[in-house]
């Protein structure tokens, strides 16, 4: 094994991702990624951890290369400041307080609600300035979306299960932390880990947040050298007819 996965795995130990549920609380179909049982516990075999860990990051790499958009979901009270962070720090979109159902499947209605947050700056109806606080509660980490997602990461999947069936239904790629007592079947990328340890998920979400940071600095690579290619391009046919 080379040192960076060794080095990475003994990252993953100390965050303690391989902490998984207790025996009756674990899915039957977690077993193939469970390493074994100590003291009645599951826990999560990191080597897979770090295998599947790495095809989520090819894919977000992949993806944010095409100038794909991401969206993180995860609700749970002691994670969602640092999704609202991984979500800032690489320019993506983030829903942290609650997931609103049919954020997706009924996005129209829900992009009237954005619009409605960002419209009527002063607003002097006590009524008005509380729908304005609640949605900017719900909202504010998707006000500057004005599309559907293109991939959607999901932290705590047995509470944002709303979310996970509204991506099934679009098709949107999802890509989620699978602990002991989730379902893998439910998502198209899938990482065993520990989704309640804020160190744990503040583990994996950094690695996806590289990823994407990444691939999204690939793709203005690419968008800049295509800008200066048609502007040569464009000179060049500029060029040619003042000689004739």
């Amino acid at each position: 094994m080379k040192l960076e996965a060794q080095t990475q795995l003994q990252e993953m130990f100390d965050a303690g991702v391989h902490l998984g549920h207790r025996r009756r609380q674990g899915n039957p179909k977690m077993l193939p990624y469970i390493y074994k049982e100590k003291d009645d516990f599951q826990i999560i075999d990191l080597l897979q951890t770090h295998w599947y860990l790495k095809i989520a990051c090819k894919f977000l790499f992949d993806r944010c290369s095409r100038g794909k958009k991401v969206l993180f979901v995860g609700t749970n009270r002691h994670i969602g400041k640092s999704i609202e962070q991984r979500a800032n720090n690489c320019n993506c979109w983030y829903i942290n307080k609650r997931w609103l159902g049919g954020f997706l499947t009924n996005w129209i209605t829900m992009e009237k609600s954005i619009l409605k947050m960002e419209q009527n700056q002063l607003i002097e109806s006590t009524r008005l300035k509380r729908q304005k606080i609640r949605l900017e509660k719900y909202l504010g980490g998707v006000k500057t979306m004005k599309k559907l997602p293109d991939i959607v990461i999901i932290v705590g999947q047995q509470k944002e299960i709303n979310a996970v069936r509204e991506c099934q239904k679009l098709k949107i790629p999802s890509i989620t932390i699978v602990d002991t007592n989730c379902d893998p079947s439910l998502t198209d990328l899938l990482i065993p880990g520990n989704d309640d340890s804020l160190s744990s998920v503040n583990f994996i979400l950094n690695k996806l947040e590289e990823a994407i940071r990444e691939g999204q600095k690939n793709f203005q690579k690419k968008r800049n050298f295509k800008k200066k290619f048609n502007f040569r391009q464009k000179n060049y046919k500029r060029y040619n007819k003042l000689k004739k």
